[in-house]
């Protein structure tokens, strides 16, 4: 499996093209509106309601983006569609919901966050739900995550359908996994045994050894999150596309 030359010619709004100051917040229909009119891809996190739905929101918990506390996965998915998104006037969507929004007129590159909580085993449940409302989607689209276990499920319940893994260095004072698990994570040991046709890798770590030797195997390098011309014009040394926020890059 190859990853399509869309994916690696149309530069990816970040949560979809968001700015509070036009009442746009991230990962919003209006964010995702606003990436479809200029022509962007669309990347997007995944997180699990209580009823194994798959919304489409960042963080794990509520209280950042809306004014709401607790996590996601303790509402159900009708519940969490009524919770206003803060610095908008719309509720958190769920992935039926955008992909029948953007119905293929740009990629989607849909983020799995990871539900085991230390990027380990336990996952599944969220993955299948997505394989559920991506298998009968008609449009550009593929799948990543952190943690190379949904990765595996996705191989299994969703085969057709492009996947790789979002990775950084894993510095393990940022991640509740293990030491030991972010030392082994970091060399994206799991490219091949999950069947990744891509990687979507922290910008300042694109000089990562691994990360050229996957690139001479024929990976696609996406990066992430680039926020200035400068910082774009440096990844592309590596990096054949970008993932963006806070600034409007030129498309190929």
């Amino acid at each position: 499996m190859i990853l399509s030359a869309e994916f690696l010619a149309t530069p990816f709004a970040h949560r979809g093209l968001h700015d509070l100051a036009l009442n746009r917040p991230e990962n919003s229909r209006a964010a995702f509106a606003a990436a479809i009119a200029g022509g962007y891809g669309i990347e997007l996190d995944v997180q699990r309601s209580a009823d194994d739905g798959a919304m489409v929101f960042h963080d794990d918990g509520l209280d950042r983006l809306t004014d709401e506390t607790g996590p996601v996965a303790g509402r159900d998915a009708r519940t969490l569609g009524a919770i206003t998104l803060r610095g908008g006037d719309e509720g958190i969507p769920t992935l039926a919901e955008v992909c029948a929004l953007v119905s293929g007129r740009v990629p989607l590159l849909v983020e799995i966050k990871d539900q085991d909580g230390a990027l380990g085993p336990a996952v599944g449940l969220l993955e299948k739900t997505v394989a559920d409302v991506l298998g009968g989607y008609g449009g550009p689209v593929a799948v990543m995550s952190f943690n190379p276990h949904s990765m595996a499920a996705l191989a299994r319940l969703l085969p057709d359908v492009p996947r790789g893994l979002t990775s950084c260095a894993f510095d393990p004072a940022h991640w509740a996994a293990s030491p030991e698990t972010c030392a082994d994570l970091a060399t994206i040991p799991d490219y091949d045994r999950v069947g990744a046709c891509f990687i979507s890798h922290d910008h300042t770590d694109l000089e990562n050894p691994r990360v050229g030797d996957l690139k001479l195997q024929g990976a696609g390098i996406l990066c992430w999150t680039i926020r200035s011309p400068v910082q774009e014009a440096r990844a592309r040394r590596i990096a054949q596309n970008i993932t963006f926020e806070g600034y409007v890059p030129a498309k190929a």
